[in-house]
């Protein structure tokens, strides 16, 4: 029998681009996917922070450039992809929410959250598809969800309805990047302490609801996705498309 060799983790001699990368999830992305070896193109809203972003990992031994981009400005993300040397990996994590109950969400909400998490995350990943299967490469897309695309929470019907409709949209991406080698995934955590849940987390009555669903006893942290990021990116999961893979502590299995 053959001698199996295990699939490379490494990511050397690919490019990858990371949304909302100048903090939080987005920027975990990006030092996992540049200490794997990728070169990383951050893009988020935030000159100041990207430039100190990309410092940071160049400090570290990688390669990272800036990209000051809005995803809802479809026109920016598409002359961008362009003009950009065509990247492999895709994490398109830039998202918000608001949490309101369904009585408290105003319209404004409601198209925020919806132009931001869903159409922007589509728009993203139709872009990156294109200049990848015009430069003839195949390539990963990480679509970053959550928990919450899988179940229901107080509070969060507008987010809950982004995060399902992006599981629904990430299928139907596989069933048509299939042909072109091209994978796409979802990457579902848990609660993670990062500014967009810090002040939520405060709250003493709302942190112990998060502790109550979490098997594994506590918040993720932001190493925590890091692992996830780089399997999903990489040959190691070569056969693994249209498929959601949770990091949610459990929540989803109690």
């Amino acid at each position: 029998m053959a001698t199996l060799t295990m699939p490379s983790w490494r990511l050397d001699g690919r490019r990858a681009l990371v949304t909302g990368a100048s903090r939080g999830i987005g920027l975990a992305a990006a030092h996992a996917l540049a200490q794997a070896g990728a070169e990383v193109v951050l893009a988020a809203r935030g000159a100041d922070d990207l430039q100190a972003a990309c410092a940071d990992i160049r400090a570290a031994g990688g390669r990272a450039e800036a990209w000051v981009l809005d995803v809802c400005d479809t026109a920016a993300v598409r002359e961008g992809l362009q003009r950009l040397a065509p990247c492999q990996i895709l994490v398109n994590n830039a998202g918000t929410n608001r949490p309101r109950h369904v009585l408290d969400v105003s319209d404004e909400d409601l198209d925020a959250l919806l132009a931001l998490n869903l159409r922007s995350t589509y728009v993203v990943a139709r872009e990156f598809a294109r200049a990848l299967v015009a430069a003839g490469l195949p390539g990963s897309v990480i679509n970053v969800s959550s928990q919450m695309g899988h179940v229901g929470s107080p509070g969060r019907s507008v987010y809950c309805a982004t995060k399902h409709g992006m599981e629904g949209m990430t299928k139907a991406l596989a069933c048509d990047l299939g042909p072109h080698g091209i994978r796409v995934n979802t990457l579902c955590p848990t609660f993670v302490e990062t500014d967009m849940t810090r002040d939520m987390l405060r709250d003493d009555a709302f942190r112990e609801f998060v502790m109550g669903h979490i098997v594994l006893g506590r918040l993720a942290r932001l190493e925590d996705l890091m692992g996830p990021v780089v399997f999903l990116a990489s040959d190691a999961s070569a056969m693994v498309t249209g498929t959601a893979l949770l990091v949610d502590g459990g929540w989803t299995a109690s």
